[in-house]
């Protein structure tokens, strides 16, 4: 019997219950915060500098929180998903959009390997004889 209550004891200590943030902790009314935001440096005072600022295309300042959650053995899932996205022209915001969970689209990431145009495939063999000569020994500072 106590070999039992262990046991139990032990696979119930395994299945705890947590929630950690990721990304930006929002305020709750982020929406009517950042509506009246015009500089970038009021949205930098209200929200923080952003994750990441997009490359090509429109300059976007995109900022993203979710909590994730750990069910004991289960799969983690995310909840409280937002994301802000913030137009920028110069020192303007231009125009701000605040998504939720309902607005943001499933992702499926697919099986498999994404396959590289005009790769070469080598075997082991290969591998290990194309290496030989291309490092120099230790020290020698080249």
């Amino acid at each position: 019997m106590k070999r039992i209550v262990l046991f139990l004891l032990v696979v119930l200590s395994a299945c705890t219950f947590q929630t950690k943030h990721r990304g930006y902790v929002f305020p709750v009314d982020v929406e009517t915060k950042v509506a009246n935001v015009k500089t970038t440096e009021q949205l930098i005072d209200i929200v923080g500098v952003p994750q990441v600022k997009t490359v090509y295309g429109d300059n976007v300042w995109i900022y993203y929180g979710a909590d994730e959650n750990y069910r004991g053995p289960l799969a983690p899932t995310f909840t409280n998903e937002t994301v802000l996205l913030a137009w920028v022209r110069g020192n303007r915001v231009v125009r701000t959009a605040v998504l939720h969970d309902a607005d943001l689209p499933d992702v499926v990431v697919a099986d498999g390997e994404t396959e590289i145009p005009a790769a070469i495939e080598l075997n082991a063999l290969e591998e290990l004889f194309n290496n030989i000569g291309r490092f120099s020994p230790a020290g020698l500072g080249q």
